[in-house]
């Protein structure tokens, strides 16, 4: 049970589901307060921008936070819930959702998942730049990068609906 969402409506989704982890991948410096329900060690605040080139005064998402997301996930007993969050609940959250799917899915088509995070939500843009350095880490040799390349761009919106991603 892995639940995706926007930071505002991130407490809601951990009370409503009875979270036991929490992924947070946020700006430096974007206030999070993480919910008394969630021990500090079940709690992992990945922080960089949602961009997938390098910007000048910005931090890309990079290959040691896609570690520290999948050392997360493995340790993950999926008794209870685990809810991933970014600012709008659009590009680094799904793509973290999708990654984490591949990871602990090994046996899952990458392009059947890709094609069930549309399903789940379709303002979902996962952000290339983290599946791109997930595919490599995972050695799924490309899969991952063309199957979110083949879901394109996901509906506008200023916020994604929480959603969840059902990958087992």
């Amino acid at each position: 049970m892995l639940y995706v969402c926007s930071l505002p409506r991130m407490p809601s989704v951990v009370s409503n589901v009875r979270a036991q982890r929490l992924i947070s991948l946020l700006s430096a410096g974007t206030p999070v307060e993480r919910p008394d329900t969630i021990h500090e060690d079940n709690h992992l605040l990945l922080s960089m921008h949602d961009i997938v080139q390098v910007e000048p005064d910005m931090v890309p998402p990079g290959q040691k936070h896609v570690e520290e997301l999948l050392h997360f996930a493995q340790g993950w007993d999926r008794i209870k819930p685990m809810v991933v969050h970014c600012f709008a609940g659009v590009s680094r959250s799904t793509a973290a959702a999708y990654i984490i799917g591949c990871q602990l899915a090994p046996h899952r088509d990458e392009t059947e998942l890709a094609n069930e995070l549309r399903l789940a939500s379709p303002s979902a843009t996962p952000n290339a730049r983290l599946v791109a350095i997930a595919d490599k880490l995972l050695g799924r040799e490309g899969r991952m990068v063309s199957a979110i390349a083949a879901i394109g761009r996901g509906a506008d919106a200023f916020e994604g609906e929480p959603f969840e991603l059902r990958f087992d």
